[in-house]
């Protein structure tokens, strides 16, 4: 089993910067892939970013150019950050934290991050 844990959400204005990370501890010596979606009520989830092992990071053209991932290791815990600037108030939502082998198997309960414009 594997647990997912976010933290670093909140509250940001507009064209600020927030970080969250995302901590998995548990089996994770098979988390080959990991990423960030987002979702606001309403309305389905929403691939952020993501990183395979060994390769380059890939994003969505939503946050491409503003929002950075990086991963790495804390002992056997893997963790994932995503280093988020010139927010914009339609960057508002859960983001969640996703891993596994080759897709998405594991997810975390998510953490709210809100933009004021």
């Amino acid at each position: 089993q594997v647990q997912l844990i976010e933290s670093g959400g909140g509250l940001v204005q507009a064209g600020g910067s927030l970080r969250v990370s995302c901590v998995a501890s548990g089996r994770t010596e098979s988390l080959t892939l990991m990423g960030w979606f987002r979702q606001t009520p309403g309305k389905e989830r929403e691939f952020v970013g993501s990183k395979l092992s060994g390769r380059l990071p890939t994003y969505s053209d939503s946050v491409k150019d503003r929002f950075t991932i990086s991963r790495g290791r804390d002992g056997a815990k893997r963790t994932i950050d995503l280093q988020m600037n010139s927010l914009k108030s339609e960057d508002t939502a859960v983001y969640y934290c996703a891993a596994g082998s080759g897709s998405y198997f594991y997810w975390g309960q998510g953490i709210q991050v809100t933009v004021s414009s």
